[in-house]
């Protein structure tokens, strides 16, 4: 409704001012100031900081504001209800704001003057006390997030390249050599309440427990191993430890992954290293032909080993068989020599003679033959070969 009709209350504004620029209170602002410029009234030109010596304080410019409500407020709605009214408003839009939402994957930890209240994982509309009673802070619980150790990454397409922090990036290992080794950590928050109240500063909780786990493990590896094949060996040993600290600081971090990004020999003895490994390779070569040979030798030592073993068990063998037979003979000889001497001694004067007299050269002669027998004759060179009795002939012709 126009201000001027306003319960009668004819050319007054909502400030208790009239409509005219005359007068000496009239067409005041809130502030009680005269709005016809600089020269209406009294306080002309004040505003609610600025102005003169006589500057009006807070309460006096509340309650101008009280007055000037009442003159367009319908009936005796006067001013201590406009300002019930208004508290009740600001009173139900401090109550609204402890409304609060919980997505997928989120936990909310609420907290009631500064303690613990309870952790909130019910996705959806929640509510809790408005601050400064209550305060909330959210977390997601299932997000993977990355820590870089030894190594900064761009943080952005403007800037390239990746930078090498050397605190944080050279180790000892067990063989007194010095490796830079980058590695990447991933985790999330398994426990909202123990990641807020528990540690100060969780992530950097989590790098210094990093930290101290890679260089356990890498100072008790050979650099060689570290650089090559066992890189999964070492990752996994330090994320093992590195998870018992953090349990054991009940940090609320679960860590689900340590991936190892580059394990290189430090720059200053790349030289030298190279060298090494090439005598270490020198070395592998002579060995793996020593047991090459050492292979191929000592089957073959065995083989020949057995084969005389098996020579001799078979000569001992026949030797053994022999003198048995030999005795068994013997004592079948001795047998029947008892049972009958004179038959034996025969037999073996018989077999004795054959066999001394079988390669012999012999003539017999018999006595009723005498008569034709020339005394000369040669009878031994009958019995030579027909080679052996031309060689008289040739040695007689020769002679001549």
């Amino acid at each position: 409704m126009p201000w001027d009709e306003n319960n009668g209350n004819k050319g007054r504004n909502p400030w208790g001012g009239g409509g005219s620029s005359s007068g000496g209170g009239k067409n005041k602002n809130p502030w009680g100031s005269g709005g016809g410029g600089n020269n209406g009234g009294n306080g002309g030109g004040r505003g609610p900081y600025g102005g003169g010596p006589d500057q009006p304080d807070l309460e006096e410019i509340l309650a101008r504001m009280q007055n000037g409500m009442k003159g367009f407020l319908p009936g005796d709605f006067g001013g201590g209800k406009a300002l019930l009214l208004g508290a009740g408003a600001l009173a139900l839009l401090w109550l609204a704001s402890g409304f609060y939402t919980i997505n997928p994957g989120e936990h909310a930890v609420v907290q009631r003057f500064g303690a613990w209240h309870k952790t909130v994982d019910t996705e959806g509309l929640n509510y809790r006390l408005p601050a400064p009673i209550d305060t909330m802070n959210k977390f997601n619980v299932n997000e993977i997030r990355t820590m870089n150790i030894g190594f900064s990454a761009p943080v952005s397409r403007a800037t390239s390249g990746i930078r090498d922090v050397p605190d944080e990036s050279l180790m000892l290992t067990s063989d007194f050599n010095i490796v830079d080794l980058d590695f990447v950590i991933q985790w999330n928050i398994s426990s909202a309440e123990d990641f807020i109240f528990n540690i100060e500063n969780p992530e950097n909780t989590l790098r210094k427990a990093a930290q101290s786990a890679i260089r356990e493990v890498v100072g008790q590896t050979r650099m060689f191993s570290i650089i090559t094949t066992e890189r999964g060996i070492v990752a996994d040993k330090a994320k093992t430890i590195m998870q018992k600290i953090l349990n054991d600081y009940k940090s609320g971090i679960n860590v689900t992954q340590v991936l190892i990004n580059s394990a290189e020999v430090h720059p200053d003895v790349q030289s030298a290293f190279q060298d090494v490994q090439s005598a270490k390779q020198d070395g592998e070569d002579v060995q793996n032909r020593a047991q090459a040979y050492r292979e191929d030798i000592i089957p073959r030592a065995r083989g020949a080993a057995t084969r005389v073993l098996q020579e001799a068990e078979a000569y001992k063998e026949s030797v053994i068989a022999r003198a048995t037979g030999d005795a068994d003979r013997f004592n079948s000889v001795l047998g029947a020599y008892q049972s009958g001497q004179d038959v034996t001694k025969q037999r073996m004067y018989i077999e004795t003679m054959e066999a001394v007299l079988k390669n012999a050269q012999k003539i017999i002669l018999d006595d009723k033959g005498k008569q034709g027998v020339v005394p000369y004759l040669p009878l031994n060179d009958l019995n030579r070969p027909k080679a052996d009795a031309k060689e008289p002939a040739n040695t007689s012709k020769a002679a001549q």
